[in-house]
């Protein structure tokens, strides 16, 4: 391997958004860095069956919906 190309690999605490937190290695940030996620497997709705509420930023999340809000179809009506 060629010498000083590849980043600095080293141990980083990752907090999650529950405040439980583990080491792991990493190249962001430098040795002993604290990352704070704030989206993760516990929070995020893809993983936890869409129980927590998503943020409209700049009425994206509106604009979104408004756009699809018949796409699929639900109970038909007799």
């Amino acid at each position: 391997m060629k010498q000083d190309i590849h980043p600095s690999y080293h141990s980083i605490k990752v907090v999650m958004t529950d405040g439980s937190e583990f080491t792991t290695r990493s190249t962001w940030g430098k040795e002993g860095d604290v990352m704070h996620l704030d989206i993760d497997p516990k929070s995020h709705p893809a993983w936890t069956g869409g129980q927590q509420q998503l943020l409209d930023r700049g009425g994206r999340l509106s604009r979104f919906q408004k756009k699809f809000s018949g796409f699929l179809k639900t109970e038909e009506k007799k």
